[in-house]
């Protein structure tokens, strides 16, 4: 991940000064906000015409979701025990880094357009308490993942743009870790519990994913502001 952020800011400073030297870049903040599979914000900082001769921008975002965590009546059994006193209480959020490629692209009369794609990384975390019962976990995750969509701009003044976005994102299955237990894709799992109505059979890496709804398939529809620098 460390490695990643570097590579990005070496990104940031090599088009920067490119595009001043060259082809008058511009760069750009912006921030949206709407559906991303529960409510989603999301700030990003783009490079404008990122090479000569290369149409497009370079875009980098940081995201924060919330969204359902998954089953806490399963996912006590998979990660601590079959008890079913206490009242369950549970939230989801996830932090999700992306790059992406705009490509100018042209739909029906919009004069802004671009078809964007690029790498995602996601931090999943679902909090389970069940008060009365004694038990307050997390399941955690990290996941890299792709996506693409498509996004609209509409100019309102000189600085200024509205932003229209809609697109999908999709993540890696990686393991799911809570308590003293991980369950993972190939299913060497650590401390796996043991489903007492199944002939104590343990559980899987599938009972654990239906489970537990970590990112996987994340539509997306949003709505936002930019402001060119």
């Amino acid at each position: 991940m460390r490695l990643l952020i570097i590579t990005l800011c070496i990104s940031i400073v090599s088009f920067t000064g490119y595009g001043q030297t060259k082809s008058a870049s511009k760069n750009s903040i912006s921030i949206q906000t709407g559906y991303n599979r529960g409510y989603g914000i999301m700030a990003s900082y783009s490079i404008h015409h990122i090479a000569e001769g290369l149409p497009g921008n370079l875009r980098l975002s940081f995201g924060m979701n919330w969204m359902n965590p998954g089953n806490a009546s399963n996912a006590r059994k998979i990660f601590i025990n079959n008890a079913t006193n206490g009242v369950p209480e549970k939230k989801g959020t996830s932090l999700d880094f992306r790059a992406d490629y705009m490509m100018p692209y042209k739909l029906l009369n919009f004069k802004n357009t671009y078809f964007v794609f690029g790498p995602r990384y996601s931090s999943f975390k679902a909090n389970f308490n069940y008060v009365g019962g004694n038990e307050n976990f997390d399941v955690t995750t990290k996941q890299w993942g792709i996506g693409l969509g498509l996004e609209t701009y509409f100019k309102m003044n000189s600085k200024l743009d509205l932003s229209l976005s809609t697109g999908l994102d999709y993540f890696f299955n990686s393991t799911l870790k809570g308590h003293d237990t991980s369950y993972s894709p190939n299913n060497d799992n650590i401390n796996a519990r043991k489903d007492n109505q199944n002939n104590n059979t343990p559980f899987n890496y599938k009972d654990t994913n239906k489970a537990i709804k970590q990112p996987q398939f994340m539509p997306r529809i949003m709505v936002g502001v930019l402001y060119r620098l």
